[in-house]
């Protein structure tokens, strides 16, 4: 500075001087505050526009941060001020690595980097982010630390991806540069028997035949991708061993504007593929043979027109050599209501399966009709649209034929039946003359003693007879004579014919009841009706326990057989309980009850068969009594629950469906239930007989079809994928008046869509109320429910209503399946199932498939379902959720 600007200064007074300084101090210390604020703003405005998280941490909190990592975690400011760094991580344990980790290098002043980490995101999702942190003050930890957040789950994903595509492409891929291998994927190594490595830095000609071939192929594609121009080729190409194979090539620059950058090359062994095709070729040759030489009509349709035919199917229709190529499908039929009612049950068999079969009436080209069996069948089962090969006959003759028979048949049954009608109006009428004057003489004792509906003796007749044999027998034990037996019978199921058929037919069947029961036993034994469907048999004089099984299975034989009635078939089995005097009582009311007990046990092992008496029936009646007082409030205790089991599809082994399963978490004597544990699950054969019994199997069943739907929509809202689910209906819940407007309200209710609820009913149930039933079926098919026929091959399958029945699948029961390795009977009734199925266009699932020989018999006949142990055992619903997750899904796939 030049000196005469100082000499001013030096004038001046010290006071002067003074006051110049502070007034120059306070002007300095203005100009700093005002450019620490300015430096405070651009660093605000930084940290709010800096393309990655800034966060500023206390030990155990987060004391400031940017936007960008709020936006990164999808938090708020505040709420992100108010978490725990550990909240953001996957884990505590995850937090507590990373600190552990990064403290050492934070407290030395170092600077802390982390390639990449997994954070949790206020979702659950996860994000993978470089960090780098630095400590403010080394020295102490509390004084915070700055974290760097850059956000690399996007660029992590696309090497991952691209790594993942380069080691699983099932095609060589290799990059060159002037000609020499850079880098190439295992697929590359494989095709041409290079291993990892070997073929690096090696020049193309490697993968050529010769060095003309080399040249040539030179010639060709580097001026053509020179040109930006993508270059494909099939040719024939040499592995390291020497081996030719004909490969197809893809070639793409990397940068057109820059060709040294280099190219990248696609190959695909087609060596199989040319074979063949030469193979496919000649094959195509030999089938126009056959099928000009067909003596049935053959055509390949697409998008509702013929695109061509062989000369049988030309010669059907009247049509001249050609002549139907191109032509419509709908020109083949004579109205349109044949053709949309074709239409729509060929769309219809397409969605199930790849066939369909029918027989409609088809037209000529000179207008006249005739009938025609036609088979469809698509060719690719993906695309149920798309093309489909067609057989057809013409069954015009048979189906004449067939047609005068069923008339002449029904003529000869109607006039049986007005002769039979006849004759049996003629013997009523003397046989009405014959015993008038003897019932009249007998009717009011008869009265008394004997039952007014079957006219078996009555319960005071059965006391007074047994008194009598009980005295008998008890001279007898002293002499070392014979015993007395006490059989009480009660029909299986009989309520659910009387309330679904009504009293009229039940009355009918326990008339018939008792009249192949006094068939079946000796004159002197006893046949007595205590009420309702229970029967008592008395059997005096008998040898024991042996002889009473032989007259058990008589019984049993005698009531087999099914009872026609009014166009049904009823069946009827009985559960029978049997003790003997003296061993198990010696007076009328112990034998009673104890042959009650043992009849209940029969019914608890399976109903239709006998058992005898032993002190443990005792015990078993207690539990059951104990059980059934439990039930009728369980359901307001909200004890039931749901299990799910897989169906899995047997091509693919991937999931279909779960089959919805009641159980019964029952609390345990002296427990509370809930949350302490003390609950005991009770097996489903041993409540769910109960609730069929006294009728809580309705108000259940409807709470099983609701928890069902509300489970499946909870799980279509969590994001999982919706299957099917499978819902059992017992027989007397089938029948309930309400049923079908029960499902139409939960369905309404719930918003679930009725494609994914399929309900199974037993075929004996279905036999049974065969004629009622088909209308409720239909209200529910129409629904857009599917429905499928449980334990099929158990009952007494009626083909003329199962071909009416609205339904789609059915399911062979696990008795068939159990011994299916071993037993060519079992073997040879899954095939029948399965070609039955097939005729009807029936879907079916075998049941308790456990072993993977059952599993590969069972695919090999074609059966297209499967569940069993194999796959999975019944879940909780949490357990099926993780399965419809993914993971364990391709576990059980």
């Amino acid at each position: 500075m030049p000196r005469l600007s100082s000499e001013p200064m030096l004038a001046a007074s010290p006071a002067s001087a003074t006051a110049a300084d502070a007034c120059a101090q306070r002007d300095a210390r203005d100009l700093d505050h005002e450019m620490l604020r300015i430096a405070l703003r651009e660093q605000r405005a930084i940290l709010e526009n800096a393309p990655v998280g800034i966060v500023f941490t206390l030990p155990g909190a987060f004391k400031s941060c940017n936007p960008r990592i709020c936006e990164m975690l999808d938090y708020s400011h505040e709420e992100l001020s108010r978490l725990h760094p550990a909240e953001v991580f996957g884990t505590p344990e995850d937090y507590q690595a990373l600190t552990a980790e990064a403290y050492p290098v934070l407290a030395t002043g170092g600077l802390y980097e982390k390639g990449e980490h997994p954070f949790r995101r206020r979702d659950g999702s996860m994000i993978w982010a470089r960090l780098r942190g630095r400590a403010v003050d080394p020295a102490t930890r509390e004084a915070g630390t700055i974290w760097i957040v850059e956000d690399v789950t996007e660029v992590r994903q696309t090497l991952f991806e691209m790594q993942a595509i380069m080691n699983n492409a099932t095609i060589g891929i290799m990059y060159t540069r002037n000609r020499i291998i850079q880098r190439y994927n295992p697929a590359f190594g494989a095709m041409f028997g290079y291993r990892d490595g070997e073929a690096l830095g090696r020049s193309t000609r490697i993968v050529h035949p010769d060095e003309q071939s080399w040249h040539d192929f030179s010639v060709h594609a580097y001026p053509q991708l020179a040109r930006g121009i993508p270059y494909r080729a099939e040719t024939e190409l040499v592995r390291k061993d020497g081996t030719r194979i004909w490969g197809q090539l893809n070639g793409y620059l990397f940068n057109p504007e820059d060709p040294a950058l280099g190219a990248i090359w696609m190959f695909e062994d087609r060596t199989r593929e040319r074979a063949d095709e030469i193979q496919l070729r000649n094959a195509l040759m030999e089938n126009r043979a056959i099928l000009d030489n067909a003596v049935l009509g053959i055509a390949v349709v697409e998008n509702g027109v013929t695109l061509h035919c062989n000369a049988k199917m030309e010669e059907l229709f009247g049509s001249p050599a050609g002549g139907m190529d191109g032509r419509p499908v709908r020109d083949l039929y004579p109205d349109d209501v044949t053709w949309r009612q074709a239409r729509r049950d060929t769309a219809c068999s397409f969605r199930e399966g790849p066939v369909h079969s029918a027989e409609h009436q088809m037209v000529r080209r000179d207008g006249s009709r005739f009938w025609a069996r036609l088979s469809g069948r698509l060719f690719d089962v993906a695309e149920k649209a798309g093309r489909s090969v067609w057989l057809l006959d013409d069954v015009t003759a048979q189906r004449e034929a067939a047609d005068a028979i069923r008339r002449a048949r029904d003529e000869l049954e109607i006039r049986v039946a007005e002769r039979t009608a006849e004759l049996a109006g003629a013997n009523a009428l003397l046989q009405e003359e014959i015993v008038e004057r003897r019932q009249a003489e007998a009717r009011v004792h008869h009265m008394a003693y004997h039952d007014s509906l079957t006219g078996l003796p009555n319960r005071a007749l059965l006391a007074d007879r047994l008194e009598c044999a009980l005295r008998a027998a008890q001279r007898n034990s002293r002499k070392g004579g014979r015993a007395l037996a006490v059989m009480f019978l009660d029909l299986d199921r009989f309520k659910t014919i009387n309330d679904s058929l009504g009293h009229a037919t039940g009355d009918h069947l326990l008339r018939e009841v008792a009249r192949r029961l006094c068939a079946a036993v000796r004159a002197s034994d006893t046949v007595a009706r205590l009420g309702g469907d229970e029967f008592v048999v008395l059997l005096p004089d008998v040898g024991g326990a042996a002889e009473c099984a032989l007259v058990g299975d008589k019984v049993i034989e005698a009531l087999a057989t099914p009872f026609p009635l009014e166009g049904h078939s009823l069946h009827i089995s009985p559960s029978i309980g049997i003790c003997l005097c003296p061993d198990d009582g010696d007076d009328v009311e112990t034998l009673m009850r104890h042959a009650d007990a043992a009849m209940y046990h029969a019914k608890a092992l399976g109903r239709n068969n006998y058992q005898f008496f032993d002190q443990r029936m005792n015990q078993a009646a207690a539990r059951r009594f104990e059980l059934e007082s439990n039930l009728r409030g369980a359901l307001l205790r909200s004890e039931f629950e749901l299990h799910y089991q897989p169906i899995i599809c047997t091509a693919t082994r991937r999931l279909h469906a779960l089959e919805v399963l009641l159980r019964w978490r029952r609390r345990s004597e002296g427990g509370a239930g809930g949350a302490d544990g003390n609950t005991v699950l009770v097996g489903p054969d041993e409540f769910i007989p109960i609730l069929e019994e006294n009728g809580m199997i309705v108000p259940v069943g409807e709470w099983v079809i609701r928890t069902a739907c509300e489970q499946s929509m909870a799980w279509q809202r969590q994001g999982l994928p919706a299957v099917p689910l499978a819902i059992n209906l017992s027989a007397r819940q089938f029948m309930h008046d309400g049923l079908v407007e029960s499902i139409r309200r939960i369905v309404g209710e719930t918003g679930i869509d009725p494609a994914l609820v399929e309900f199974e009913i037993t075929e004996t149930a279905l036999m049974q109320h065969g004629g009622q039933t088909l209308d409720t079926l239909r209200q529910i098919n129409d629904m857009g429910m599917r429905l499928s026929i449980d334990d099929f091959g158990t009952g007494y399958s009626s083909l003329a209503y199962l071909k009416r029945f609205p339904v789609r699948k059915i399911k062979i029961d696990r008795a068939f399946v159990r011994e299916l390795e071993a037993s060519s009977e079992d073997r040879a009734i899954v095939a029948a199932v399965m070609a039955l199925a097939n005729s009807l266009q029936l879907s079916v699932v075998a049941e308790g498939v456990e072993t993977e020989g059952q599993y590969q018999l069972l695919g090999g006949q074609g059966c297209q379902l499967a569940q069993g142990y194999l796959f999975a055992r019944p879940l909780p619903a949490s357990e099926a959720a993780r399965l419809l997750r993914g993971s364990a899904l391709q576990q059980v796939a």
